[in-house]
């Protein structure tokens, strides 16, 4: 009587040990995540965002800021151009609390 009992006993264990496992790895998942933090929304920081790309761009001549996007909750994209004539190139200035990308490109001429 007692044999017949241990086997669905440890069959029912196996089975039920999986689904635990699957509970506590669910759920260190989401403490990780929680952790991590939702990204912060920063659509209040568009000005500074501006004014610290513009000043990353003046490096390399007269900055012309051309757009400020808010591209996700907690990144600001702002695109212009630098310098003059011939010499003119844009930019692709990511920020989120702080410059975190510059990008400059050669502007092909026209023709």
């Amino acid at each position: 009587m007692m044999r017949a009992l241990l086997l669905p006993m440890v069959a029912a264990a196996l089975a039920l040990g999986g689904c635990v496992a699957g509970i506590a790895s669910s759920a260190v998942g989401m403490a990780v995540r929680s952790a991590q933090g939702e990204a912060q929304a920063n659509q209040h920081l568009q000005p500074n965002a501006r004014a610290a790309c513009t000043a990353q761009a003046s490096q390399y001549g007269a900055v012309r800021v051309i757009d400020v996007q808010q591209s996700s909750a907690s990144k600001i994209i702002v695109w212009g151009t630098v310098g003059e004539g011939a010499a003119r190139r844009s930019f692709e200035c990511a920020f989120g609390t702080r410059v975190t990308s510059f990008k400059l490109r050669a502007i092909a001429p026209s023709g």
